[in-house]
């Protein structure tokens, strides 16, 4: 019987949503699942190296958050750029849309916008008469169920330590945990995908394989193509590494030998949609954060790990009281 996105709902006390990090990345807690015996760990981040082999590589995404929420001088009209076409040419989801249509104006720190397409989503291309300093006038776009608006600590702390690469609306949050001294201990490789304002959809199709996924930019270097090839175990750090590699991964013929992906330097979008039944080509393991119900997000983890043994788990991570969501804590799924 085909699962129902239902199937992938799970309940959650509001207290336990992470709406401001800990004071320490590393001070997270840490669950561990281990796929083939259904054991369920609970230990500490800083623990993770101790479950790595000689011979595993840990793959993390280098994206970097840009702070793309920005308001009309007015504050009557909010903007959240999804894409920089150009200095002055914008994508953008616009609050309240039916005000913009095509022609109308707006000002951003004394910068004229005009509404110059429509698209069919609703999304709308702006094309400013200079450019706009968004670490001036932009705000991070923090997730919703953090019930907050950004403040200056989230500048930093809602970004990676090795991020670099401009362009992501949100964190690759299976990442925050690190700091420069675990990645020192830790042999890892990176890859870039931006993080798109597809990571706040929810699943509303009734069946998962009805769900129009969004598409996402990524890169992937030679460098890291190859120690992806040569490694033992490919651990991914968050559910964005994993999309990035099963892309490229299932391109090759179901019958190539795992370790033998052979992947190759690329760069694209990806709308790649992982859900059970699944065959993983690429990554061996996960380190991911705490999902919502019903999202796209769970149902990665799910083809994973399976979806009776990740429900379990996280109604074992209510009754711990596991900090949940992209401030919370983690889960390593082997």
């Amino acid at each position: 019987m085909a699962l129902t996105t239902r199937d992938f709902h799970y309940d959650l006390p509001d207290e336990l949503i992470a709406s401001r990090p800990l004071a320490d990345r590393s001070a997270s807690r840490m669950m561990v699942i281990h796929r083939e015996t259904g054991q369920i760990e609970h230990r500490q981040f800083l623990d993770l190296p101790s479950y790595l082999r000689a011979d595993d590589l840990l793959v993390l995404n280098d994206t970097r958050v840009i702070p793309a929420r920005v308001f009309s001088d007015d504050g009557k009209i909010e903007l959240l750029c999804l894409d920089r076409l150009s200095p002055t040419e914008w994508r953008c989801l616009v609050r309240p849309g039916k005000k913009m249509r095509i022609g109308r104006t707006l000002t951003v720190g004394g910068t004229l916008g005009t509404v110059a397409e429509t698209y069919d989503n609703g999304d709308r291309l702006i094309v400013w008469d200079g450019s706009i300093d968004l670490d001036q006038h932009g705000h991070l776009a923090l997730p919703h169920y953090m019930g907050r608006d950004d403040e200056s600590s989230d500048r930093e702390r809602y970004q990676t330590v090795y991020a670099r690469e401009e362009g992501a609306i949100a964190a690759p949050t299976a990442g925050l945990h690190f700091t420069p001294e675990m990645l020192a201990c830790i042999d890892h490789a990176f890859l870039t995908l931006h993080v798109g304002v597809g990571t706040f959809r929810p699943v509303s199709a009734e069946r998962p394989e009805e769900h129009i996924m969004h598409s996402e930019r990524y890169m992937l270097t030679q460098e890291t193509a190859g120690r992806v090839n040569r490694a033992g175990r490919v651990i991914a750090v968050g559910t964005t590494v994993t999309r990035v590699l099963e892309h490229l991964g299932r391109s090759r013929h179901d019958e190539t030998p795992p370790g033998r992906i052979d992947l190759q330097d690329h760069r694209g979008e990806t709308d790649i949609f992982i859900y059970p039944p699944y065959r993983f080509r690429a990554v061996d393991a996960l380190l991911t954060n705490f999902h919502l119900p019903e999202s796209t997000l769970i149902m990665l983890v799910s083809a994973l790990a399976g979806r009776d043994l990740v429900l379990k788990a996280y109604r074992e991570a209510v009754q711990q009281r596991y900090r949940f969501y992209s401030y919370g804590d983690c889960m390593l799924v082997l």
